[in-house]
């Protein structure tokens, strides 16, 4: 799923963008398989504890390098964090509340997939632009 093309050209934001694109493919992997459905809940507990803990560190980070390299949007982006992060508690609270039924597990599999691709491929590419702009004005 990973592709070069979302790659932002920090090392540290890159591998952690690496590290969810792994975790989420191997979420939905498993979610097609023909595993029995406990195993799949455990791979979705695993993957919700993951998110919960994985994304807030990512995002401090991000939002860290983004007040460094003075990115003018950051605040804008880190409302969009801040959507998603409580999108990811929603959907605890529900499992909570309803248990680890298909079609919400399919539904958090099909939000994550296309946050992450969407967020990485198109938002956090805004980024990338900033600093590419910042390098080119300096050597002028």
């Amino acid at each position: 799923m990973w592709k070069e093309k979302y790659t932002l050209g920090v090392d540290l934001i890159d591998t952690q963008h690496k590290e969810l694109f792994d975790r989420v493919e191997s979420f939905v992997l498993v979610l097609r398989s023909k595993e029995s459905w406990d195993s799949k809940v455990e791979k979705v507990k695993e993957t919700l504890d993951f998110m919960k803990e994985y994304v807030v560190k990512h995002f401090h980070d991000e939002e860290a390098y983004q007040r460094k390299v003075c990115y003018p949007d950051c605040d804008r982006h880190c409302e969009v964090h801040a959507q998603f992060t409580a999108e990811v508690g929603e959907f605890v609270k529900l499992f909570e509340e309803e248990g680890y039924q298909e079609p919400l597990v399919q539904k958090f599999a099909g939000k994550l997939l296309a946050w992450l691709i969407n967020h990485v491929a198109a938002t956090d590419q805004k980024i990338a632009d900033h600093v590419h702009r910042l390098e080119e004005l300096a050597h002028d």
